[in-house]
């Protein structure tokens, strides 16, 4: 399984052009794997749309529930352990509750971080992809 990084499952579902042929090939290979989406993404598209950074095609309840449903989607619960591996990364992580949580859920289930976040990408705790 890898996760895909809010950004990331935007761009999938919407086939936005901002998500590049290498992204959009290994996103493809992996499916069958399963695509992890984290709690806390939904959270984010969900205060996107209230702060008008985002609009959708649909209700953010109805949007959700159809990105949800897409082949190869695994929705990630917010566990304890993962809240707790939120607060105690190692090294120098930055302070972004919702990065920290996507982070902590990829290391909790030993997979990969699909994401083209810089602060991320550069985590040497975390392995990101492609």
């Amino acid at each position: 399984m890898i996760v895909l990084d809010t950004h990331i499952w935007l761009w999938w579902v919407h086939g936005d052009s901002k998500l590049t042929r290498e992204y959009y090939e290994y996103i493809q290979q992996q499916e069958s794997q399963g695509l992890g989406i984290s709690a806390i993404s939904c959270w984010e598209v969900a205060k996107l749309v209230e702060y008008g950074r985002l609009t959708l095609p649909s209700s953010v309840d109805e949007w959700l529930n159809e990105a949800l449903s897409y082949p190869g989607v695994n929705f990630l619960e917010l566990t304890p352990k993962i809240c707790i591996e939120a607060t105690q990364l190692p090294g120098s992580f930055h302070r972004d509750p919702a990065d920290q949580i996507i982070v902590a859920t990829a290391r909790v289930h030993n997979c990969p971080i699909v994401t083209v976040d810089r602060k991320i990408r550069e985590y040497s705790y975390v392995d990101s992809q492609p």
